[in-house]
């Protein structure tokens, strides 16, 4: 039986219908807006589908847009001893398409979402029409100095704690990832409410685990980036994002230099969210020059 809306949702930002599907014991929450070609939006951490918001109320006046929830995000399932692990996270997405029989559509998709998203597309490159992709990596950051720094934080025996007491990725490290436009009280409370309780925030954890144990894993899909070489690309990026910088965007591009791009000067992490007018006019420009 599908859930009632939480009371905390806006649903004057998040005016979407709100739909559900039941894989491997968990319900997941996702959103079906518009028709036309299929776009599918896949999104990160510690956010939900509400920071592709801006972009499906203006695209689904001619594409349908779908968006999931991850396990332990946004109004999806939150089980405590739930399998957050990335290729887990890739078979649920995979459950959507199969729920929904999508046979082709535009992958747009930002931060985890992008590895995430990757290796569904590496292992199903003949359903994908496009890639759009928001500040994000499918590599290994073994030997980023960044990445360096960061391992000694993330392997830190607090920062479990920190996240489960104190919601530390939404309340703390969202708001940090903003360039010159920051989130407003209203706002923040989208983005915090999904992670109510400790016992909702596994899921972030399972991506901070995934950042200490998975860099082979990303590695192994940067080596298998050919299969997508023939797919039309877009990125759009903010170059203030202080966790994936603008030098992930270049080796996007080096690997892929036919791929268009748009560099945002002021914006941090959260383009879509941030600029979402810039964004949505390279989107509509890309989607409109790349069509049948």
């Amino acid at each position: 039986m599908n859930r009632q809306t939480p009371q905390w949702v806006d649903i004057l930002e998040y005016p979407f219908k709100n739909c559900y599907f039941n894989h491997n014991g968990h319900q997941f929450h996702y959103i079906d807006e518009g028709k036309g070609e299929n776009l599918l939006f896949v999104h990160g951490t510690p956010s939900w589908s509400f920071d592709f918001r801006h972009l499906i109320k203006s695209l689904s006046n001619k594409y349908r847009c779908i968006a999931i929830d991850h396990l332990g995000f946004g109004l999806s399932d939150k089980p405590k001893n739930g399998n957050y692990s990335i290729n887990e996270h890739t078979n649920n997405l995979k459950a959507l398409i199969h729920h929904l029989q999508l046979s082709e559509f535009t992958l747009i998709v930002h931060d985890f979402g992008g590895p995430i998203a990757f290796n569904y597309a590496l292992e199903n490159p003949h359903h994908i029409k496009r890639l759009i992709a928001f500040n994000t990596w499918m590599w290994s950051a073994e030997n980023d100095d960044n990445y360096k720094k960061m391992k000694r934080i993330l392997k830190n025996p607090i920062l479990p704690f920190l996240y489960r007491q104190f919601n530390f990725s939404a309340s703390y490290l969202l708001p940090k990832s903003f360039g010159k436009k920051p989130l407003n009280k209203k706002l923040m409370n989208q983005y915090t409410s999904p992670f109510a309780s400790k016992h909702e925030r596994e899921g972030t954890i399972g991506f901070v685990q995934s950042l200490i144990n998975d860099q082979d894993w990303f590695e192994s899909l940067w080596q298998k980036r050919a299969i997508l070489n023939a797919i039309p690309k877009l990125f759009i990026w903010g170059l203030k994002d202080n966790f994936i910088s603008s030098a992930y965007l270049d080796k996007f591009i080096e690997a892929w230099p036919n791929s268009d791009s748009l560099k945002l000067e002021t914006c941090g992490h959260f383009p879509q969210e941030e600029e979402p007018e810039l964004s949505l006019y390279a989107i509509r420009e890309f989607l409109e020059s790349t069509s049948d």
